[in-house]
């Protein structure tokens, strides 16, 4: 089993910064992949950004260039810096984690809100 804690999520004002966390516990040898996920309200849950074990990086075309997704191995934490918000990236944002015994595990969301 693997758990999942996000932190850092808020309200902010367009252009402004947050930065999200997420830290790993339980069963983190089996960790791969980790990424984050948002989800608007009436919105499917979308992937953000993700990086590999070694460190490679993926990003929704919406936040590339504003998102940068890092990994700290030795603390198990994930994190998501955001910068130069919209109100269109108000969403729930879960952090996930991609397992090699073939599991998915998610966290609890939390919740950014970027005023206009």
């Amino acid at each position: 089993q693997v758990q999942l804690v996000e932190s850092g999520g808020g309200l902010v004002q367009a252009g402004g910064s947050l930065r999200l966390s997420c830290a790993a516990s339980g069963s983190t040898f089996t960790i791969n992949a980790m990424g984050w996920y948002r989800q608007a309200p009436g919105a499917q849950r979308e992937l953000v950004a993700v990086i590999s074990s070694g460190g490679s990086t993926n990003y929704a075309n919406s936040v590339k260039g504003r998102f940068t997704i890092s990994r700290d191995n030795a603390k198990n934490t994930v994190y998501l810096q955001m910068n130069s918000l919209k109100p269109e990236d108000t969403a729930v944002y879960y952090c996930n984690a991609d397992t090699n015994i073939k599991r998915t595990y998610w966290g609890q969301g939390t919740q950014v809100t970027v005023s206009s």
